[in-house]
Order: C-alpha cells, then structure tokens, then sequence
C-alpha cells in the first residue's frame, strides 16, 4: 500500500512541474499566435479585396464572433466588405475570408483555415474550388447537389456544403452592420 501512495505522490509532483513547465511556455507563445493569427487575417482581406487601401471596422455580427470591415479606396470610397465566415465541417472547423463587393455579390473567397480529410475536403483552398465563389449572389450559394451552381468538390460535399453555408449564415446576419454603413456614406 505504501508503494503505491509513493508511485502516486511521484506521479503528481511529475504532473504538476509538466503543466507548469508548459503554462510557462504558453504564456509567452500565446501573443506570438494571436499576432500570427490576425496578421494571417489581415493578408487574407488584402487577397479578397486586392484593390483597397484600407480595411475599417464597421460592425460584428453571429453573436459578436465575427467582425465585419468596409473595404476602402485610396479616396476613401466603400469598395466592398469582408468578414470571417467559421464553419464546422466534416473533421474540423473551415474559416473562410469572404469579400464582398458594395452591390453584395462576392468578389473572392480565401480558405485560410482547415483541417479536413487530405486530397478529399483539403481541396478546398485549391484556387480552381474557390473562384467558383466569385460573382454569385446570396441566391446563388447553392451547392450544385442542392439545385446550385456550386460543384461539390469530389467525396466532400460536407466541405463544400460547409464553406456554402457558412456564408450565407454570415449573409444572412450582415443586414443591420451594412445598413449602418449606407446610412454612414449617405451623411458624409
């Protein structure tokens, strides 16, 4: 019995000095992934929206877990718009960078995160699945097993239904930010 209460005991002290050892690392690795993160965001924006200058914060929608920015010109005219649209899919969550021209059709999707099945689901950020995006309308986000002019990607139309449907949950929250923006433009 003694033997036991030692083998325990030795277990909690290797415990406890391997979560602190690994709290300690986490502190300073933790800033270092959130800039990683948001600068991998940011880049995503530029991508979507190539043309514009500058990315504002107008407003958050789905809870307030997803922020939503007005796309600018060098002359400070509303280009566009761009959000995060977060899914899960068929083994991970699937973030995709939506931009939006200012007449609400989408301009170019970005994949920037992933985790689904190799040579299946992955296929997603392959630039051939996402330009399929460009120029549809809310209407139009259909995958084509739905009646849609998306064609699912080969053996993963979870994904492919995922990242459809991820966007238009986004559109369909997107009304109150955007009007706040037109009548914003309308008193400048």
């Amino acid at each position: 019995m003694k033997y036991y209460l030692k083998l325990g005991f030795v277990l909690l002290i290797i415990t406890v000095i391997a979560s602190g050892i690994l709290a300690f690392i986490n502190s300073f690795t933790e800033p270092i992934i959130k800039f990683n993160e948001q600068k991998q965001k940011e880049e995503a924006r530029r991508e979507v929206h190539p043309e514009a200058a500058s990315f504002d914060s107008i407003g958050t929608i789905n809870n307030e877990t997803i922020t939503v920015y007005a796309a600018r010109a060098e002359n400070d005219s509303l280009i566009g718009y761009t959000f995060l649209a977060v899914k899960y899919g068929y083994s991970s969550d699937v973030k995709t960078m939506v931009g939006l021209r200012s007449d609400l059709s989408i301009n170019k999707i970005k994949i920037i995160s992933q985790a689904e099945t190799p040579g299946l689901g992955a296929n997603c950020t392959k630039p051939e699945f996402q330009e399929k995006f460009s120029n549809l309308k809310y209407d139009n986000l259909l995958v084509d097993k739905d009646g849609g002019n998306i064609t699912s990607i080969t053996g993963a139309t979870i994904t492919t239904r995922t990242i459809t449907n991820s966007i238009k949950e986004a559109f369909d929250n997107l009304d109150p930010v955007l009007k706040n923006t037109k009548t914003e433009e309308v008193t400048e």
